[in-house]
């Protein structure tokens, strides 16, 4: 079976899937995840209905790097009929002003995404990791690489740029914007659901352990709430959303802390973690009776409220609010929370429709139309990575 490969690289997973080569729109034969990478891997694979297919642990102490793991997943693949690769998508988060769409991955791309690597340390590095072990191993395998930032690329020249000397904004420091797949995802699925919505007015909220929203107008992201880098926004499981940049100098200055402390802080140990000294995860802050858990959810909530607002303003209104991310699709009750507060925007849930995760949750008298929308990023790149292979087999 010719097998589309998708991959999504982090610094201790590498999640996949795996897509009918042959068919128009993409058909998923099997999803999973090797994790974590550093000590006792896991390999779990499911088939698109979700049943298990594979559960292999490695023992205690041992660890796969990323070129390990694409062996492992390829022998697999082998393994159970699924080993002919006709290629192999990846998502990249850090595209630059230089690329605004899927591009191959050849050596000249890499070296300039290895550029971008700063500005986006959680992800980059393996992201480019994992491509150049599948290039090691295969070098005739096309791969494409396909860019969180790409779809941010139509935001206006006002939503991109910071209050800095303009010769920094010419050398790449503006607002790029994250989880472009993920929106690109929504606004596409948006036009099944409601063409006429679709066109028009819509905020999305795509909420997990990485959160940000975006304003969409006609399916195109004219605001968004990350910009330089994913750290930016709402506040997240461990990174501090949008923070006074004195902070950053005091913590510089006066506590002498390093670059690489001051990384690590702000990354790893904010967010709603450092807010609730409890856990970064919302289901576990929901089952908890501590005053700091609950105020971690407070404050996620108050923020993701207040960036509504400012994207219901950007767009000059709202036609439709759309919930995805682990949070937005299952957790009814960060959802409750958030349309209790946005009462500005007349919001009101349907409380059976919102327990169930049913597609539109919202009460019919609600001043627009409340949406959770299951999002795929890994169907996004494999439509992506198709198109580019279309494209360099088309004659000139």
């Amino acid at each position: 079976m010719s097998t589309l490969l998708v991959i999504n690289a982090g610094s201790s997973s590498v999640k996949f899937a795996g897509f009918a080569a042959g068919t128009n729109e993409p058909r998923v034969l099997l999803r999973g995840q090797i994790e974590p990478l550093s000590d006792a891997p896991r390999l779990l694979v499911r088939d698109a209905a979700g049943v298990s297919l594979e559960d292999r642990a490695w023992p205690a102490g041992s660890a796969l790097s990323h070129a390990q793991s694409f062996d492992v997943l390829r022998a697999w693949l082998e393994t159970h009929g699924a080993g002919d690769l006709v290629a192999v998508g990846h998502r990249v988060v850090h595209g630059g002003t230089r690329f605004a769409a899927p591009v191959r991955c050849v050596d000249a791309v890499l070296r300039e995404l290895d550029a971008l690597v700063p500005l986006a340390p959680l992800h980059q590095p393996h992201n480019l990791a994992i491509i150049r072990a599948v290039a090691a191993r295969s070098p005739q395998l096309p791969q494409v690489a396909c860019f969180d930032t790409a779809f941010h690329r139509t935001l206006p020249e006002v939503a991109q740029r910071f209050a800095l000397p303009r010769t920094l904004h010419d050398q790449g420091i503006r607002r790029y914007g994250f989880h472009g797949l993920s929106y690109e995802f929504v606004a596409r699925r948006l036009r099944e659901i409601d063409p006429v919505l679709a066109a028009g007015r819509v905020v999305v909220a795509h909420l997990g352990a990485g959160s940000s929203l975006c304003a969409l107008h006609a399916g195109r992201s004219v605001d968004t709430t990350m910009s330089f880098t994913p750290l930016d926004g709402v506040p997240m499981a461990t990174r501090c959303g949008a923070l006074d940049a004195g902070v950053l100098l005091h913590l510089l200055a006066e506590r002498q802390c390093t670059v690489e402390q001051l990384t690590h802080l702000l990354y790893y140990e904010s967010g709603l973690l450092g807010i609730s000294g409890i856990s970064g995860d919302t289901r576990a802050l929901l089952a908890s009776d501590a005053p700091a858990a609950r105020e971690a959810v407070e404050v996620f909530v108050y923020r993701v409220v207040r960036e509504i607002g400012a994207l219901v303003a950007v767009l000059g209104g709202l036609d439709a609010l759309v919930f995805t991310g682990g949070i937005g699709e299952h957790q009814a009750a960060i959802r409750q929370a958030v349309c209790a507060r946005a009462h500005f925007a007349g919001l009101e849930l349907e409380a059976q429709a919102n327990a169930l995760n049913a597609l539109q949750v919202s009460a019919g008298h609600s001043a627009a139309p409340v949406f959770v929308v299951p999002t795929d990023e890994e169907a996004m790149i494999a439509i992506h990575t198709r198109a580019v292979l279309d494209t360099s087999r088309s004659p000139t």
